[in-house]
């Protein structure tokens, strides 16, 4: 088990062997997701822009004035 301590600004340094066996490298995201009272932390890919290109204009179709209508006490 490797122990970090806590900056006053929230950060910790995650050991060197550690980001060596997920690969991570400073620029690179990380995920958080709480479990009970521990946290998973996993590198996080970067989101594909020609995906988000390809679905973006289909997003685009449900703003209309009566789709803002029909959905605002949602």
């Amino acid at each position: 088990m490797h122990i970090s301590k806590i900056s006053v600004k929230g950060q910790v340094t995650i050991p060197a062997d550690i980001r060596k066996a997920l690969g991570i490298e400073p620029g690179d995201m990380l995920g958080y997701e709480l479990q009970g009272k521990s946290i998973k932390l996993k590198k996080v890919e970067p989101f594909d822009a020609a995906y988000h290109a390809s679905v973006s204009e289909t997003l685009e179709e449900w703003q209309s004035p009566e789709d803002e209508e029909a959905f605002k006490g949602l």
